[in-house]
């Protein structure tokens, strides 16, 4: 990996495209200590500071810390991953989204992106304003009038469509996928709060603890595992052989071909976990709008609040993250079917395969080729869903311990998808130089 960036600093272009990379990521994180107008900053930071503010904790890890002093970047650039998602379910669905996305080339890619930045700002729209009617009761805002409010929503709603024009920027002129990465930086750039945390527990009030330095070495070992195991199953696939008799191009004989197809064993990445989790926080988000005293308070609303925010909080106690954990376990699972078959068709794989004059060693042609790759993909998909799961719920349960220093599983995925991904596309960026200067 290092060898593969100082290459990349050798080279005239590439370096062009890693130092325009770095200095929007740079933008990005100073655009996160840019508070909106209006905000008591004070106030704010005595409210972060208390714990029964859950729902702070959840979107601060995403945003890079950005909420936690209500910055124009504080809802990230989730409002885009949301209409992106819907975009896709949409266009399963709709015939002539459908048709728009498979067949409209270039025009159809341009206003699907059009499609998608309209949906964004109106989501934008509506997420900022429940995040000034959720917060303007904690008395966190100078005052309560509608111009605040106006102020507050709209530097929202102009960090996220900032934020969608500097992902871009990054995807065009840069290296890698620029809304992956602006993900990325924002999950780790709380390491340095992970490193505070552990000095911490090395050297506390008391001095030097032989306690905490081995619990340290064993958290550092454990991540470290855990890491080389999320990238493992990352890669991994299972190739399914496929074999092509000979057949005539134009005036040419093509001789027999033997290849495989590659099945991912996560094909469905953090889909399911995003989905998931969306899923189980949603009500929480919409009964604080109207609730604000839910979290202390009884009765089935504040029941329902705690056990929504099971996923993300450690304060309502185990019963309620063991029922949250039960419960997102089976929705990741279900939507790790829902997303690998919409974007995987075994039908028209097997048809693809038939029509190419391929086949599947020992299987027939037409249904019985289906009916394997069904078979394969359930399987892989099935173990796939669990794998994200544990990686999901494993966080939750670590919660209850005496560390806070615990990402998530979604952020797990996140940074080592986004690692991988840009590293890969660094490398064949390599690779097609080296062949262009050859053969010029």
């Amino acid at each position: 990996m290092f060898k593969t960036i100082k290459n990349a600093f050798k080279t005239p272009e590439l370096r062009k495209k890693l130092l325009v990379t770095i200095l929007l990521i740079v933008l990005f994180r100073l655009g996160c200590y840019i508070t909106v107008p209006g905000v008591d900053s004070s106030a704010l930071n005595d409210l972060m500071n208390d714990s029964s503010s859950t729902l702070a904790g959840m979107i601060n890890l995403i945003s890079g810390g950005a909420f936690s002093n209500f910055s124009i970047f504080a809802m990230s650039i989730t409002p885009y991953i949301t209409s992106t998602i819907v975009i896709q379910l949409l266009g399963m669905v709709i015939p002539s989204l459908e048709k728009l996305t498979k067949e409209g080339g270039e025009t159809g890619k341009q206003k699907i992106n059009r499609y998608t930045k309209i949906l964004t700002i109106i989501l934008a729209l509506v997420e900022g304003i429940g995040v000034y009617l959720s917060y303007r009761s904690y008395n966190v805002f100078v005052d309560t009038s509608f111009l605040t409010g106006l102020m507050i929503v709209t530097g929202f709603v102009a960090g996220t469509s900032f934020l969608m024009w500097l992902g871009e920027q990054i995807t065009n002129k840069g290296i890698g996928n620029g809304i992956s990465l602006i993900i990325f930086v924002g999950i780790i750039s709380r390491l340095p709060r992970v490193l505070v945390t552990m000095s911490n527990l090395i050297v506390g009030e008391n001095g030097f603890s032989t306690t905490g330095f081995l619990t340290a070495i064993g958290i550092i070992i454990g991540a470290i595992i855990l890491v080389a195991a999320v990238v493992y199953m990352q890669q991994a696939e299972r190739r399914i052989p496929v074999q092509y008799s000979k057949r005539v191009v134009g005036r040419k004989m093509v001789g027999a071909q033997n290849t495989n197809i590659p099945l991912k064993l996560a094909m469905a990445g953090v889909m399911p976990i995003i989905f998931a989790s969306s899923f189980l926080t949603f009500p929480a988000m919409i009964i604080q709008i109207f609730k604000t005293d839910v979290a202390t308070g009884t009765g089935f609303w504040t029941w329902l609040y705690k056990f929504s925010m099971a996923t993300s909080s450690s304060s309502v106690g185990w019963g309620y993250t063991l029922a949250n954990a039960t419960i997102y376990l089976l929705l990741i699972v279900g939507f790790t079917f829902f997303w690998t078959y919409a974007m995987t068709n075994p039908a028209e794989i097997s048809s693809n395969i038939r029509k190419n004059g391929g086949f599947i060693p020992g299987i027939r042609a037409g249904k019985p080729t289906t009916d394997y790759l069904s078979s394969v993909i359930s399987k892989i998909t099935l173990f796939g869903g669990f794998y994200l799961a544990i990686i999901a719920i494993l966080p939750m349960l670590l919660r209850f311990t005496s560390l806070d220093i615990t990402f998530g599983g979604t952020a797990i995925l996140i940074v080592v998808g986004v690692a991988i991904e840009s590293i890969q596309q660094l490398e064949s960026q390599l690779v097609m130089r080296h062949y262009k200067g050859f053969l010029e």
